[in-house]
């Protein structure tokens, strides 16, 4: 491809800066690259983190957008994806947003923890838009993948919109269901109703559960939960939390909830999530993807008494991606996640999508880049 010829990118020039529109060479593609020409890229809550400078090793200037979906334009030689198919001009691909992961340390080898590898990066989040070859995030017109990327091609029965509603919530939900091991019948209890906690609800639905609830605001958000599988809601708005873990328990059986996953994002829910749990429970924290703070616990009362097991769950890897895939190619007409899309906006839109995620005025926003 012609090096001269250029791409607009969203970028975030520092820590709360506005964002600002640019324009950056397209570079010649080393052997095993693949140049995607953007269709969308999704606006998470990581992004909102990331304007404000929440994240740590943030290399600014950043072009964000770390789950993205494009048309392949053009590789640097022969490139497969991991099920063998040869990515071609005008296939539809996604990919692992991590790369770089090393294979060889202790966490890749021994923990099976590729997520905590050292050496691992992040699209939209840790190549900035100053380092070479560039073209690191999704909110730009074409999207650079390194050699060595995880490519996932859009599945025939999945559409765009679906993957993309899905976003990064689908596979981290994905990962937190397979660690919260929901058995047929249990009540499970979703803290959350942003991407991931609706995903989460959906994916206990589909496991099996016997009653699933979801705890969250606004009514929009929840509105979309029970569409989604939710069987009850909680506004956090119009309750208190002494509210809260009393309707929690009648609703399961004076007990409380078998399994309760945490994807609020907000220290606190953590102290009133271990009040949810029945005794002898499962609490499964995937909200906490950014430092907001202490919390106090009662280590007697909210662990040990309760014979309380507790799992962290940070990110996701392929095997999480590829098995989202699944759930929307099988699953996508029983839970429809292209309805979590509230607004799609253009790159000079990237402000108010920003603002508006804070907000919580949408449930997912998503970039189009061509727009």
């Amino acid at each position: 491809m012609n090096p001269f010829i250029q791409s607009r990118a969203a970028v975030l020039p520092a820590p709360d800066i506005a964002p600002e529109v640019r324009t950056y060479s397209i570079p010649q593609l080393e052997t095993g690259a693949v140049l995607l020409k953007v269709i969308a890229s999704e606006v998470c809550g990581t992004d909102v983190h990331l304007w404000h400078g929440h994240l740590a090793g943030v290399p600014y200037p950043l072009i964000p957008g770390h789950v993205s979906i494009g048309e392949v334009v053009e590789t640097g030689g022969e490139v497969r994806d991991v099920e063998g198919n040869l990515a071609t001009k005008g296939d539809v691909y996604s990919f692992l947003d991590v790369h770089g992961t090393c294979g060889a340390c202790w966490y890749c080898l021994v923990g099976k923890a590729s997520t905590r590898c050292p050496s691992r990066k992040v699209y939209g989040i840790t190549f900035g838009a100053e380092d070479t070859p560039g073209l690191g995030g999704g909110w730009s017109e074409y999207l650079y993948l390194r050699p060595g990327t995880r490519l996932l091609k859009l599945d025939p029965q999945v559409s765009v919109d679906s993957f993309i509603g899905a976003g990064c919530g689908l596979p981290t939900a994905v990962h937190a269901v397979e660690l919260a091991r929901i058995q047929l019948g249990d009540r499970v209890l979703v803290q959350g109703s942003g991407p991931v906690g609706i995903s989460c609800a959906a994916l206990a639905m589909l496991s099996g559960a016997g009653w699933v609830g979801v705890i969250g605001a606004p009514k929009e958000r929840l509105k979309t939960a029970r569409a989604l599988g939710a069987d009850w809601t909680r506004d956090i708005f119009e309750t208190t939390p002494e509210e809260r873990i009393r309707d929690v328990r009648d609703a399961t059986g004076g007990r409380g909830a078998d399994i309760v996953i945490e994807a609020s994002g907000n220290p606190q829910a953590v102290v009133e999530g271990c009040q949810y749990v029945r005794d002898a429970g499962r609490y499964v924290i995937v909200g906490q993807y950014t430092d907001h703070g202490d919390i106090a616990l009662n280590p007697h009362l909210h662990i040990n008494k309760k014979h309380l097991e507790i799992r962290g769950c940070w990110g996701s890897d392929f095997s999480h991606v590829s098995r989202a895939m699944q759930v929307l190619s099988r699953f996508g007409s029983r839970s429809d996640w292209s309805t979590l899309i509230s607004r799609r906006y253009g790159l000079e839109e990237v402000g108010q999508a920003l603002l508006d995620v804070e907000a919580r005025r949408v449930v997912k926003a998503v970039i189009i880049p061509s727009r």
